[in-house]
Parts: structure tokens; C-alpha cells; sequence
């Protein structure tokens, strides 16, 4: 990405795509299916059927980047298609996270302790 680049957002799109889709068919499936705005400081990655190839599109001042990641023998992780909402937000960190190869989805928080008094 350009150094300049300030990622404000990161939308994952919950439903795989078809792979074909360059840059004019993924910016219009955002402005019209999710709502988002393309020209904005926000990433917007899409995922195919087998998990194993990731696209990251942005806008960079005066143009438009398409970040392409194939995985030669693992699969992304990516949140269940079938829940609610086209799109899922996370932060630039998670998104480094998943790129790593991290379950963000499957991460179980510490167990909530209560207590009625300290001493």
C-alpha cells in the first residue's frame, strides 16, 4: 500500500465472489450491494469459493489499488456467509491477523469473573 495510505476501515465481504471481478465489478458491488463508499479510506477484501485466494481493493488518492494474495496449500479463515449482514468490519490489525492466518472467528474471550468483594 502507499505510505500515505491511512486505513480507516477494513470490510470483509461475507459471501465468496466470483474471481473474474476486477476493479469496476467489486467497486460497484460495494457502492450498490453494501452501501459503502469506494472512494474512502477503507479496505474492502473479498474472498473466493475455496478460501484460498484473498482480493483487497482501495481507493489511493487518484486511483484505485487491487491487492491480490493467493495461499499455495492453506485456506483463509472467514466469517460464516450465512450471518447476519453482507459484510463483516474489522480493525487494520484483524485484518493482519487473518492475512497471517488466524481464526479470528473460532478466539473465545477470558471466562467473566464476578466477585462481591476484593478482600
Amino acid at each position: 500500500m502507499h505510505p500515505g495510505f491511512m486505513v480507516r476501515e477494513v470490510f470483509l465481504c461475507r459471501q465468496p465472489i466470483d474471481f473474474r471481478k476486477g476493479i469496476g465489478g467489486l467497486s460497484a458491488m460495494v457502492e450498490q450491494e453494501f452501501g459503502g463508499n469506494v472512494f474512502g479510506e477503507a479496505l474492502y477484501a473479498f474472498i473466493n469459493r475455496r478460501r484460498d485466494r484473498l482480493k483487497i481493493l482501495y481507493w489511493d488518492r487518484n486511483g484505485f489499488c487491487l491487492w491480490i494474495k493467493r495461499l499455495e496449500s492453506d485456506r483463509f479463515y472467514w466469517p460464516d456467509f450465512h450471518a447476519s449482514g453482507a459484510t463483516v468490519n474489522l480493525s487494520a490489525e484483524q485484518l493482519r491477523w487473518l492475512l497471517d492466518g488466524y481464526d479470528l472467528w473460532a478466539q473465545k474471550p477470558h471466562q467473566k469473573l464476578n466477585y462481591t468483594r476484593a478482600s
